[in-house]
């Protein structure tokens, strides 16, 4: 008889969590779909993310003895929420473990549309010397419209800030300042922002939030940039609107469906930038910060304290 907990874990966590693991937990791990399948029974903590959610998603399903469910993605998407709440999982997620490379990726995409990098990429490549610049526009005094205001969205402003940018945030409470805006203010304002930034989580509430009524109330001179989830945009509506032009271009770290089909034509639209869902991973630390969040929780839940990062099952985030 033995009153160790089991746990199992994704095989790329053991060479930074396996020594340190106390002697109350009983270790599995998987390094592929079946063996994730196969620890799940009996398994009370679990850290089963894979590159496939729905492989996830069939994971968590079968270990029934759950109690834990770790992750170190940020959104939760395609992870069967109703289930989980269902059987009382504490669901504790990786928001925040990116939010330093995400927030820099957004300054860079903002930087490299004012400053018409693409193009001066382009003249390299061509051995060509420009006499003009191809991008003449600054941040500092530029305004920003950002959605969504958790770990992400509080660095993109910080770093906005420094640059000069004039931000706006969208959150439930607004403030009599007038830079927080609330969710049924943000669309009447759209037309005064040079830059819509979309940094929310991918909800039911947020799907297709940006749709052809949003893309046509901003600015000509305006800037898209989605580093949440392609669902959060009509791309159909997007690529029209870039096909004329009526905003000046948008700055896509996420797509609908991901990866983009070869033929798609955001792939060959000049005013459209996709950067393959690559501003989390521009970066060294995830795994381990992942790994010390982990470790600081599995010591709270020994001692019955609340989890950090917990996720409210029903708001999805």
């Amino acid at each position: 008889m033995t009153n160790k907990t089991i746990a199992t874990f994704p095989a790329f966590a053991r060479p930074l969590i396996e020594a340190q693991l106390p002697e109350w937990i009983e270790a599995r791990w998987f390094a592929n779909r079946a063996e994730a399948l196969a620890a799940g029974p009996g398994t009370e903590i679990g850290w089963f993310d894979m590159v496939k959610k729905p492989a996830m998603a069939q994971a968590v399903k079968n270990a029934t003895d759950l109690k834990w469910l770790n992750s170190l993605y940020a959104g939760v998407d395609g992870l069967p929420l109703e289930l989980l709440a269902e059987r009382s999982v504490v669901l504790t997620n990786g928001a925040g473990l990116n939010s330093v490379t995400i927030a820099e990726y957004v300054v860079m995409g903002m930087l490299n549309i004012a400053k018409g990098y693409r193009a001066v990429v382009h003249a390299q490549q061509r051995h060509e010397w420009l006499a003009e610049a191809p991008g003449t526009s600054e941040l500092l005094g530029s305004r920003a419209l950002l959605l969504g205001y958790g770990a992400i969205g509080q660095l993109i402003d910080a770093r906005l800030q420094a640059f000069g940018v004039e931000v706006s945030v969208v959150r439930r409470a607004p403030d009599a300042s007038g830079r927080a805006l609330g969710p049924d203010q943000w669309r009447a304002r759209l037309g005064e922002f040079d830059w819509v930034i979309l940094a929310v989580p991918a909800t039911p509430a947020t799907a297709r939030m940006i749709g052809a009524p949003e893309l046509a109330a901003m600015k000509p001179s305006a800037v898209l940039l989605n580093i949440a989830r392609g669902s959060v945009i009509d791309q159909e509506a997007l690529v029209e609107t870039l096909k004329a032009r009526r905003i000046a271009a948008a700055f896509l770290d996420v797509t609908d469906p991901e990866p983009l089909p070869p033929g798609h034509p955001l792939w060959s639209l000049d005013n459209a930038h996709v950067t393959m869902h690559l501003s989390g991973r521009s970066q060294t630390t995830m795994f381990r910060r992942a790994a010390e969040r982990f470790l600081e929780n599995l010591a709270r839940y020994r001692a019955g304290l609340p989890l950090r990062n917990q996720v409210d099952l029903a708001l999805g985030y």
